[in-house]
């Protein structure tokens, strides 16, 4: 159990990589604080990480506001001593809509949770790892590489985190912490499911971009976010990896 007596945390956390990634840290020994603004969601999570034998928090977040990340972070110190891990994951979607007819409620709710969530939670995180250092996972998007036309508030925000994720890297090495981003193409999660729903072309489409043929796997994305938490990734930082069953190359 490599991550035995090891803290990580885990946002977004209340289904898909979220979960898939909480319950793989808890596997391998880590106690896990998972947050989610789903309730449900996050307190089913939370029995699955507990029932892997490890020690689990649930504290029910909207990462957008910044009152509740800095509430998030003072219950995780409440209950734990150290914070080694933490991942970055929660976001929305939004509509699918040109540029020029997206809703700016719409723009402000997406950017609100996918870039200022990311910044929020990584300004706490870099505050409590800066004595001990760690690693920080940011979950980007393939999105954040290349425009996806009518999700012009989503590929915005998945850039930003890449650019965020450098920045970070760059000034958080001196306190031995590592930021690193994951690029995954479409997944089999949640968030995909509004796309594909009774649209078979859609998906058609979509999987004809991937040379795999294939979605990603939630398990997939959270394997590469515990590498880049272990010791085998030791110089790796300042990287946004992409996991698209070669939809880039």
């Amino acid at each position: 159990m490599s991550f035995a007596g090891k803290v990580a945390l885990v946002t977004g956390a209340g289904s898909g990589i979220g979960r898939e990634t909480a319950c793989c840290f808890a596997q391998e020994g880590a106690s896990v604080v998972l947050a989610d603004i789903n309730l449900v969601g996050g307190e089913e999570s939370l029995r699955l990480v507990q029932e892997c034998g490890t020690e689990g928090l649930f504290v029910q977040c909207d990462v957008s506001d910044a009152h509740e990340v800095e509430r998030l972070f003072e219950a995780a110190a409440d209950h734990f001593d150290s914070l080694d891990f933490a991942v970055n994951n929660a976001g929305i979607g939004g509509p699918q809509e040109a540029v020029h007819t997206y809703p700016h409620d719409s723009w402000d709710r997406v950017l609100s949770v996918n870039l200022n969530g990311v910044f929020y939670c990584m300004q706490e995180e870099i505050r409590r790892m800066s004595a001990a250092g760690g690693s920080i996972v940011n979950v980007a998007s393939i999105a954040g590489k290349r425009g996806l036309p009518y999700q012009s508030a989503y590929t915005a925000s998945k850039h930003g985190v890449i650019g965020l994720t450098r920045v970070a890297a760059q000034e958080a090495a001196r306190h031995n912490i590592r930021v690193n981003a994951v690029c995954p193409v479409y997944t089999d999660t949640p968030l995909i499911e509004p796309l594909i729903r009774d649209n078979p072309r859609r998906k058609e489409k979509m999987l004809e971009r991937i040379p795999m043929r294939r979605f990603g796997l939630p398990r997939e994305v959270a394997d590469a976010i515990l590498w880049l938490c272990r010791d085998q990734s030791a110089f790796v930082t300042g990287q946004a990896l992409n996991l698209d069953g070669g939809m880039t190359a």
